[in-house]
């Protein structure tokens, strides 16, 4: 015989799952729960419990007021005169909630009766004020949710918008009452038939209530309409949660994942969505229980609300019984007792309800959270992060081994170095050194890559002579003790910034006349990549550094890096930066692109043929072709027809090559809101002559999985819009989005159109976003200075590097200029350019850029 869920198996020890707290509501409750019958509910295995906040004697006389109301209207109607009656405070005969020390482990519901939507003034002015008396009451006793019903019919039905928008009113003054309350709308998944509030709403006796019939069509996504245009109107108050009804039905997952953005704070399931086993017990059909996995994933995790299941509650004590004296039978003996308390116990196992029960069975059999669940990817869900800024700033420690704890990448790394040293061997190409294939690591850190490099030779068997290149000087005092203690003296570190170096040094200066020798570099690594491939200006660093690969058969390490972009509707995040934006105006919140990992999102675009959820912006590739080159040497010395060229800023355009710009084109099937742009990138390290073997990295939710699976170094960059899109049912979203540079800065711009079909050819544009321009403040002109000019038609390979009491300095003054010659001014001038970087791609100093939120 089967047993009941609350009988359960035991979970192992060592294993997280999801926790479940279910709470219990009933519909016909008019009053506050005893304190004997809220241990009852408690009990029988629920976590907390709703209240009404007033009672049948509250709601018998405002139908009283409102049946005065109405009359007095007939008798007495004026023209321009509407008297709205006034709704008398609450009276101890209005209510049974009082506070008490259980009072804040409540939650308040307010009364479904009120008709907030009602086309009639006099019942709408009526249903505001109780509500608002009903907030404001809940708040002074110390309850910290309410939940309000939300409107029963939707915007897009003809008539009902002004409703929707008298309800979304009459929230956002309840917010002003209810100052340390959060309230919840209770809104359907979709307006199913019969999961509506089954309690008659106050209205006038000539309104009738429009049911809906089962022949009609259901409108998907008019439920969610209507919410988003309750949050809109309140301005996406972070207090503004949803208490969603799940139907019998579930929708398409377009519309699952939709609400899976938005602010949960409950998933309510009446009896009507269960069915019944074998057994007699109640269950949930596979894609209820696959709902609920998904949703419990959230970091902040909705609760449970079990709406009209029971239990059956005992009459609260009369007062007086406790005044009657106790009896013989009030103290049993010894066996008395015992018999008395395992008819107790089975008693209450009997009654545990079988709902709760068997929710509690889902909770154990949820999937465990794995290890990167615990540790990063739930702590970190939608939790906007300040970028970080390696080139101007100088890493710690603990920063770089975060990085280093993510084994996928460097696997990867050290699979494309392994790849590449065994088609050098092949190949037989010739090496710049006598001593193997010479690999150096621009940007060490720590020495991961370094590690790998080494770890890479030993499997190929192919000698190799790394050269670990590092600018952070107390990462360049650990690099040289990693070299000591685990690579054993076969690595030569450099501290100088990777576009200041001019390769490996062969040797000294043989003659007082001649300089040092410098080598080339066969095999060039690098971890310059950021969320969205180059925003951690990677093209600028490796064109700085590129004289040292060897020409022609030189590899770089990441090979080539592609930027992609999807329109997302994430309303959590939203509202998060709209209170930074709010909180500190001078932040320009809306103007910076956010570290962020995607979770609670919704992806606003459909995969269609020849349009994907996720397109492609742009593409960078390394090492540049010789042309490119020569391109760039030619606009750097001014040798082009008429000058330098280059942007309308003044600048001669030497990084105008680095400069892109995309115009995307979406289709968005289903009707809703663009909140912003999700960027990931896709990286080759490494792709064999024939192209049969690649080695890859990508954040593309749609590729990490086949290419990268479980690699969690970079999470996506989210560009904000400061104003919602609202996007109409099969529409086309135009995404543009350009990568400006004026060789002194580099910095995004992006904007989003939307569009829709009203012919064969024709369409016209339905909504548009605003221009927005990545912040960040500009570098000095220091393009003026005299000896710019000079110094700028010197060749890269002919800079001297600076005296070392200049190594660290930001600027200098005119008299300190003019003791350099040109070649150190040039050399000084593009240490400054190129150090002086802001995570968003834009150049700035150390005392401008942004600080970290």
């Amino acid at each position: 015989m089967s047993q009941p869920y609350a009988a359960g198996e035991s979970a192992g020890y060592h294993e997280i799952r999801p926790a479940f707290y279910i709470g219990q509501h009933d519909s016909t409750r008019t009053e506050t729960l005893a304190d004997l019958q809220y241990g009852q509910v408690l009990n029988s295995g629920f976590s907390f419990v709703t209240t009404p906040i007033t009672n049948q004697h509250f709601h018998d006389r405002i139908v009283d007021l409102l049946t005065r109301s109405l009359a007095a209207l007939k008798e007495d109607e004026a023209p321009g005169l509407r008297p709205d009656p006034i709704v008398p405070p609450l009276t101890t005969e209005d209510t049974s909630l009082f506070p008490a020390s259980y009072t804040s482990g409540l939650v308040a519901y307010s009364s479904p009766w009120i008709d907030l939507c009602s086309s009639n003034h006099v019942v709408a002015s009526i249903s505001r004020q109780v509500l608002n008396l009903e907030v404001s009451y809940a708040n002074f006793c110390g309850v910290r949710s309410i939940i309000i019903p939300g409107p029963r019919e939707d915007s897009v039905k003809v008539g009902h918008g002004h409703g929707i928008a008298q309800y979304a009113r009459a929230i956002q003054e309840a917010f002003l009452l209810g100052t340390r309350v959060n309230l919840i709308i209770h809104i359907p998944m979709y307006r199913e038939p019969g999961l509506e509030e089954q309690v008659t709403v106050l209205s006038a006796s000539e309104i009738s209530e429009e049911q809906p019939q089962a022949e009609q069509e259901i409108d998907l996504f008019s439920s969610w309409d209507s919410w988003h245009t309750i949050r809109s109107i309140c301005e996406y108050d972070q207090r503004l949660y949803v208490a969603l009804r799940i139907p019998r039905m579930l929708p398409e997952k377009e519309l699952q994942t939709r609400w899976f953005s938005e602010p949960l704070q409950y998933l309510t399931f009446g009896p009507s969505v269960f069915q019944t086993n074998k057994a007699g017990h109640p269950t949930l059909s596979r894609h209820h229980q696959d709902l609920i996995a998904k949703y419990m994933r959230l970091k902040h995790a909705p609760y449970f609300l079990l709406c009209d299941v029971g239990p059956e509650l005992e009459e609260a004590a009369d007062a007086s019984e406790a005044l009657i004296p106790p009896s013989a039978a009030d103290f049993p003996t010894l066996a008395e007792a015992a018999a008395q308390s395992l008819r107790e116990d089975k008693q209450k196992t009997l009654e545990h309800n079988a709902y709760a029960a068997y929710l509690r069975h889902l909770e154990r059999e949820q999937e465990p959270l794995s290890y990167l669940e615990q540790t990063t990817l739930t702590n970190f869900q939608d939790w906007l992060q300040s970028p970080l800024q390696p080139l101007s700033d100088n890493l710690e420690s603990v920063t770089y081994e975060v990085f280093e704890g993510d084994p996928v990448k460097y696997w990867q790394y050290e699979q494309a170095i392994t790849e590449a040293l065994k088609d050098w061997s092949e190949e037989k190409k010739p090496t710049s050194s006598p001593d193997g294939v010479v690999i150096a690591v621009a940007g060490s850190g720590r020495g991961p890559l370094v590690t790998r490099a080494l770890r890479a030779s030993e499997k190929t068997g192919v000698p190799v002579q790394v050269w670990a290149v590092e600018k952070n000087p107390n990462a360049y005092v650990y690099l040289l003790r990693q070299n000591q203690k685990e690579w054993g003296g076969r690595v030569t570190v450099v501290k100088t910034d990777m576009r200041a170096w001019k390769g490996p040094l062969v040797s000294g200066s043989p003659s007082p006349d001649e300089g040092p020798v410098y080598g080339k570099v066969d095999i060039l690594v690098s971890e310059l990549l950021g969320s969205f491939g180059d925003n951690e200006l990677s093209p600028e660093c490796l064109d700085g550094i590129q004289h040292v690969l060897a020409p022609g058969r030189g590899i770089s390490i990441p090979r080539s890096y592609t930027a992609h972009l999807s329109p997302v509707a994430t309303p959590r995040i939203f509202a998060d930066v709209r209170q930074r934006a709010e909180t500190d105006p001078g932040s320009k919140a809306f103007d910076t692109p956010w570290v962020v990992q995607l979770y609670a999102v919704d992806f606003v675009a459909q995969r269609v043929p020849d349009r994907g959820r996720f397109q492609c912006a742009w593409e960078f590739a390394h090492p540049l072709p010789p042309a490119a080159v020569a391109a760039v040497e030619a606009r750097r010395q001014g040798g082009v027809a008429g000058g330098g060229g280059g942007s309308m800023a003044g600048g001669v355009g030497a990084n105008d090559h680095n400069a892109r710009h995309c115009r995307l084109t979406f289709v968005c099937r289903t009707r809703g809101v663009v909140h912003g742009l999700a960027g990931y990138f896709e990286s080759v390290l490494y792709e064999s002559a024939d192209g049969e073997r690649r080695v890859e990295l990508s954040t593309l939710p749609d590729n990490i999985g086949r290419k990268s699976r479980d690699m969690i170094s970079w999470f996506p960059i989210f560009f904000p819009l400061k104003q919602p899109l609202y996007v109409p049912p099969d529409a086309e979203l135009e995404v543009s989005m350009w990568r400006q540079t004026d060789d002194s800065k580099v910095w995004y711009e992006w904007m989003i159109e939307a569009y829709m079909w009203v012919g064969p050819s024709q369409r016209v544009k339905v909504g548009a976003s605003d221009m927005y321009i990545c912040s960040s403040p500009l570098v000095g002109a220091i393009q003026n200075h005299p000896v710019y000019f000079a110094a700028a038609a010197t060749a890269a390979d002919a800079y001297e590097f600076p005296p070392k009491e200049y190594h660290d300095r930001d600027a200098f003054s005119h008299s300190e200029l003019n003791l350099l010659s040109p070649a150190c001014v040039s050399f000084h001038l593009r240490y400054v350019f190129l150090t002086r970087i802001a995570y968003s791609g834009v150049l700035s100093s150390k005392s401008e850029r942004p600080e970290r939120g």
